[in-house]
C-alpha cells in the first residue's frame, strides 16, 4: 500500500467520523448553554457538566454496573444470535415451518418486557441473571431470524439456476450461494439487535432482581432525586449500547468486507 494510498484511506476514515462528532459536541454545548440560560432546575434536565461530576464521581461503581449490564447483554446477545440463526435456517429448508415459525415470532416480539420480566423473576431466583438474560435473548431473536430468513430465501434466482445448471447438490448451493447472500442480511438484523439487547437488559433491571445493573442504579438513584447521578448511569447506558454496535459493524466489516465497500459506490 502506497503512502497517498494511506493518505486518502485516512481522510476517508476522518470524513466518516469528524460529522457525529462535532454534532454531538453541538448538541453538549447547546444542552448545556440551555439549561444555563433558562435555569432549568436539576431535578427537570441536569447540564452535561453536573452528569460529568457524577460520572466522575461515581465511576467505579459505573463501571462495575455497566459490565454486569454488558455480560448479560452479550450472553443473550449469542444466544439469541444462535437460536435465530438456527431458526431461520430450518424455516429456509422447510416452507411448512417458516409458515408456522414466522406468526410465532411475530407474536413473541410483540410481549412487552414489562410483562415478561416480572414472570420470569417468578420463575427463576430473584438472585439470578437468568431473567435477564432470557429477556435479552427473545428480544434480539426476531430481528436476527427474520432477516436471516429473508437472506437465505431471496436469493437471484440467476444463481441458482447456474447451480443447477452445474449439478451442484443442495449443500453446496447452500455454502456457496445462500450463505454469501445472508450475510449482509445478517449483520443488518445483528446491528439491530445488538443496541436492542443493551436496552432489553437495562429495561429488565427495572423489575427487581438483582440490584447492580445500570437499570436498577438508574431506578435507584431516581427514586432518591439523585438526578445528576441517574443521568449518569444513563449515558453509561448509551456508550455501551455504541460500542455495541461498532463491534457489531467492525465484525461486518471483517466477515464480508466487500459489502462497506459496495453500499460507499
Amino acid at each position: 500500500m502506497t503512502a497517498a494510498s494511506v493518505r486518502v484511506s485516512a481522510g476517508g476514515r476522518l470524513r466518516a467520523v469528524l460529522p457525529p462528532i462535532v454534532v454531538g459536541v453541538g448538541l453538549l454545548v447547546a444542552w448545556q448553554l440551555f439549561v444555563q440560560v433558562r435555569h432549568i432546575k436539576p431535578y427537570l434536565l441536569p447540564a452535561p457538566s453536573a452528569i460529568w461530576h457524577q460520572i466522575a464521581t461515581n465511576r467505579s461503581g459505573i463501571i462495575h454496573a455497566a459490565r454486569v449490564t454488558g455480560t448479560n447483554a452479550v450472553v443473550g446477545l449469542v444466544a439469541g444470535l444462535v437460536l435465530g440463526v438456527g431458526a431461520g435456517a430450518v424455516a429456509s429448508r422447510f416452507r411448512f415451518l417458516g409458515e408456522l415459525t414466522i406468526p410465532v415470532a411475530v407474536a413473541v416480539n410483540a410481549i412487552p418486557i414489562i410483562a415478561l420480566v416480572p414472570i420470569f423473576n417468578n420463575m427463576f431466583s430473584t438472585t439470578s441473571a437468568i431473567p435477564r438474560r432470557l429477556m435479552v435473548t427473545i428480544i434480539v431473536f426476531f430481528p436476527i431470524f427474520m432477516n436471516t430468513l429473508r437472506g437465505l430465501t431471496q436469493v437471484d434466482a440467476t444463481k441458482e439456476e447456474l447451480m443447477r445448471s452445474y449439478a451442484a447438490s443442495p449443500g453446496v448451493v447452500l455454502r456457496k450461494v445462500r450463505v454469501p447472500n445472508a450475510l449482509p442480511f445478517l449483520f443488518t438484523g445483528l446491528k439491530i439487535a445488538s443496541s436492542l439487547s443493551v436496552i432489553a437488559a437495562v429495561v429488565a433491571e427495572y423489575f427487581g432482581g438483582l440490584q447492580d445493573g445500570l437499570g436498577s442504579h438508574i431506578v435507584s438513584a431516581a427514586s432518591n432525586s439523585a438526578y445528576g447521578r441517574a443521568w449518569a448511569f444513563v449515558a453509561a447506558s448509551c456508550v455501551l449500547g455504541l460500542a455495541f454496535y461498532f463491534v457489531t459493524i467492525l465484525a461486518e466489516r471483517m466477515v464480508i468486507p466487500w459489502q462497506p465497500a459496495r453500499r460507499s459506490r
